[in-house]
C-alpha cells in the first residue's frame, strides 16, 4: 500500500544517502513527481542529525539557481523529517564516469555549471564543503544539478546585515577538530578540521575535474588514511600523462584549485567560472579571433560612401625583448571575439585589458595567476587608461567613443583598486592618463579649443588645437611622452614630449598614422607603433635627441601597448579591412558595394 506524507504519495524508493532514504513521490496538490528524502529512522532522535538535516533544507531552500537541486518543501512524519525536492531524471556523476573519461569538452560544460551553481551558494555565504561526484546529478538533457547540502556551513562575514545574521541562525557550525565530507574530495584545510570557506568547495571541485577527464582520482590509497595523507602532501599526476589530447588550459585550472594553500587557489567561483568559459572554447575546438577596432579616419573616401572597418587582433606578444638581431618570440593572449581598446601590464605581471567581446560593452579584464585565462574585474562601459605600482586603475568610465578613432568622449576619470571596491570620480572630460611612481596622475584634459596634458591635474604643461593619445611618464617620473595628433579624429601625428619644468621636444617627424606609445624600461628611449603608409605600423624607438630606428615590422601591422619591468611588450596585431556602402537618402536601404 503507498504511504502517503501530508500530500505526498510515496511510490518507490530511488536511493539512500548516509543520513536518509530518497523516495520518488507524487504531488497531489500540483500534478507533478518530486523527490522526498526522510531521515533515517534510527537518527530520528539524534540531535545533531536532525539539526543537519534541517540545515540542509534551510540551505537548499535559500538557493534558486539551475544548477541546484530546488527544495519545494519540509515537513515530520512519525517523528521523522522530511525534505521535498524536485525530481531529477538522469544519472549521477559517479555513474557517468564508472563508464570511462569524460571528453574535454563535456567536461568543460559539466565544470562550468558546477562552478556556476556554487557562484550562487557562495555569494549567500553557502559552503557545501562535502562536493564529489556521488552529489553531481547529471539530467537527461546534460543539466548539471548539486545535489546534498546536508553538511554545508553558512559562513557570516562580519559586516553582514541583519538578514544575514537570521540566515546564519538558522544552521549549526560543525564542532571544532571534526572531519565531515568524503576524504577523497576534501580541502587539506577541512581535514586538518580547521575553519573553511568557499575556497575548500574549489578544491573538491579541482578533484572533480580531474576525474572527469582522467577516470581516476586525484587524490588515492590503500586506506582512508593513506588517501588523506596524499590529499595533504602529494600533487597528482599531470593530466597529459595519463589522458592526451587534454587542453592545456586544463592543467592549469587543476592545479590552481588544487593548491594546498587556500590562499594560492582560485579566489572565487566566479574567477573559477570565467577560467572555464576560457578553455571551453578551446575544448570545443572553435578558433576564436579578436578583433581590434583601430583608429581609422577616411580623409580620401566621397560623403556619401559609408566605410566600416574590421580589426583582427591575431594575437597580445609576450616574451618580446627586443634587442639587436633579436627575433622575437610571440604568445597570444586574447582568444575572444571582439574588440580590444587597451592593454597594460600589472604590477605582478598580469595582463589587464579593456574589450568588448561578442558585441558587449566594453569591460575590463585581467589574465588570472601569470596565465593567459582571464576574469572580468566587473567595470562595464569603462576604458582602461592606466595601472599604478600600488594596484589603483586609472579608467574612464560611460565611455563614448569618436568616430572610428581610440579618443573617447564625454567620459569621466576615475580610479579603483585593481581587486574590489567601486570606482571613485576624479575629473570630467579626460581621455588619457597616467600614474607616475609616485602614483600621482597626470591626464590629458579636453579644454576649450582643443587638449592639455595636466600635471598635477588643473597645471597645463602641454596644448594643442588636434588631440593626444597614449600619455606615459618616464620611468624616472620627470617627463611625459605622448602622441600628437594635429587634426581630430585624424591617426596622423608625431612623438612629442614635456618636461615637468614645461620644455616641449618633438622627437619626430609626422607620421601617417600613429597609435601606441610607451618608454623603454631604462627611460632612454620613447617606443611607439607608427606608419608612412595607409594602416601599416611598425615598431619603433626614438631617443630623447630624435635618433630613430626600426625594431620590429610585421605584415599588417601592430600597436604598442605597454613594456614589462621584465623586458616583456604587450603588443597587438592589427588586420584592417575596408568595405564600401551606399544608402539611400531615407536610409532605409544599404548595399555593400565592396565587390564593385
Amino acid at each position: 500500500m503507498e504511504e502517503v506524507l501530508g500530500h505526498y504519495k510515496v511510490l518507490e524508493k530511488i536511493g539512500a544517502g548516509g543520513m536518509g532514504e530518497v523516495y520518488r513521490a507524487s504531488d497531489d496538490r500540483l500534478g507533478r513527481y518530486v523527490a522526498l528524502k526522510i531521515l533515517k529512522s534510527t537518527f530520528a532522535h539524534d540531535q545533531d542529525r536532525l539539526r543537519r538535516f534541517e540545515q540542509e533544507a534551510r540551505s537548499a531552500a535559500a538557493l534558486s539557481h539551475p544548477n541546484i537541486v530546488a527544495v519545494y518543501d519540509t515537513g515530520i512524519h512519525n517523528g521523522a523529517p522530511y525534505i521535498v525536492t524536485e525530481f531529477l531524471e538522469g544519472q549521477t556523476l559517479r555513474k557517468l564516469i564508472a563508464q570511462g573519461p569524460i571528453s574535454a569538452k563535456k567536461t568543460a560544460e559539466y565544470s562550468r555549471q558546477i562552478a556556476q551553481g556554487l557562484v550562487a551558494a557562495h555569494e549567500k555565504r553557502i559552503v557545501h564543503r562535502d562536493l564529489k561526484p556521488e552529489n553531481i546529478f547529471i539530467t537527461k538533457d546534460d543539466r548539471v544539478k548539486i545535489l546534498d547540502f546536508g553538511i554545508a556551513k553558512l559562513t557570516l562575514l562580519p559586516t553582514a546585515s541583519s538578514d544575514e545574521e537570521t540566515i546564519a541562525l538558522m544552521t549549526t557550525q560543525t564542532k571544532v577538530g571534526s572531519v565531515l565530507g568524503t576524504v577523497a574530495y576534501m580541502s587539506p584545510e577541512q581535514l586538518r578540521g580547521q575553519t573553511v570557506d568557499h575556497r575548500s568547495d574549489i578544491f573538491s571541485t579541482g578533484s572533480i575535474i580531474y576525474e572527469m577527464l582522467t577516470g581516476q582520482r586525484a587524490f588515492s590509497g590503500e586506506t582512508e588514511v593513506d588517501t588523506m595523507t596524499s590529499v595533504l602532501k602529494d600533487d597528482p599526476p599531470e593530466l597529459s600523462s595519463l589522458r592526451q589530447g587534454i587542453p592545456a588550459g586544463f592543467e592549469q585550472i587543476v592545479r590552481h584549485c588544487l593548491e594546498k594553500d587556500p590562499e594560492q587557489r582560485f579566489q572565487s567561483t566566479r574567477d573559477l567560472a570565467f577560467s572555464l568559459d576560457a578553455v571551453g572554447g578551446t575544448a570545443s575546438g572553435s578558433q576564436l579571433v579578436a578583433l581590434r577596432k583601430q583608429n581609422l579616419f577616411l580623409r580620401r573616401w566621397l560623403g556619401w560612401i559609408a566605410v566600416a572597418a574590421l580589426i583582427a587582433v591575431l594575437g597580445i606578444a609576450l616574451g618580446l625583448r627586443l634587442k639587436p638581431k633579436t627575433i622575437p618570440v610571440y604568445q597570444r593572449a586574447t582568444f575572444q571575439r571582439g574588440t580590444i581598446f587597451g592593454a597594460r601590464f600589472s604590477p605582478d605581471g598580469n595582463i589587464l585589458y579593456a574589450a568588448a567581446w561578442n558585441g558587449r560593452p566594453i569591460e575590463v579584464f585581467s589574465t588570472i595567476n601569470g596565465s593567459l585565462m582571464a576574469r572580468s574585474l566587473g567595470f562595464s562601459n569603462t576604458q582602461l587608461l592606466a595601472v599604478s605600482s600600488n594596484n589603483q586603475l586609472a579608467l574612464d568610465l560611460n565611455t563614448g567613443q569618436s568616430g572610428f578613432g581610440r579618443e573617447f568622449i564625454g567620459a569621466t576619470l576615475a580610479s579603483a583598486p585593481l581587486v574590489g571596491g567601486s570606482p571613485r570620480e576624479i575629473l570630467q572630460n579626460v581621455t588619457w592618463a597616467d600614474w607616475n611612481s609616485g602614483n600621482q596622475l597626470a591626464v590629458v584634459h579636453r579644454v576649450p579649443g582643443g587638449e592639455a596634458v595636466e600635471y598635477p591635474i588643473g597645471k597645463v604643461l602641454y596644448k594643442t588645437t588636434g588631440w593626444i593619445t597614449d600619455l606615459r611618464f618616464s620611468p624616472q617620473g620627470n617627463k611625459l611622452g605622448f602622441l600628437d595628433h594635429p587634426a581630430i579624429s585624424d591617426d596622423r601625428g608625431f612623438v612629442r614630449m614635456v618636461e615637468l619644468n614645461g620644455k616641449e621636444t618633438t622627437l619626430t617627424k609626422e607620421w601617417q598614422s600613429a597609435d601606441g606609445l610607451a618608454w623603454s624600461r631604462d627611460g632612454k628611449e620613447i617606443w611607439f607603433s607608427a606608419g608612412t603608409a595607409g594602416m601599416q605600423r611598425d615598431l619603433w624607438a626614438v631617443n630623447l635627441n630624435g635618433g630613430l630606428r626600426k625594431l620590429v615590422s610585421v605584415p599588417g601591422g601592430l600597436t604598442l601597448r605597454d613594456i614589462a619591468a621584465d623586458g616583456r611588450v604587450l603588443v597587438s596585431f592589427d588586420q584592417e579591412r575596408l568595405a564600401m556602402e551606399w544608402s539611400s537618402l531615407e536610409g532605409s536601404e544599404t548595399r555593400d558595394l565592396s565587390w564593385f
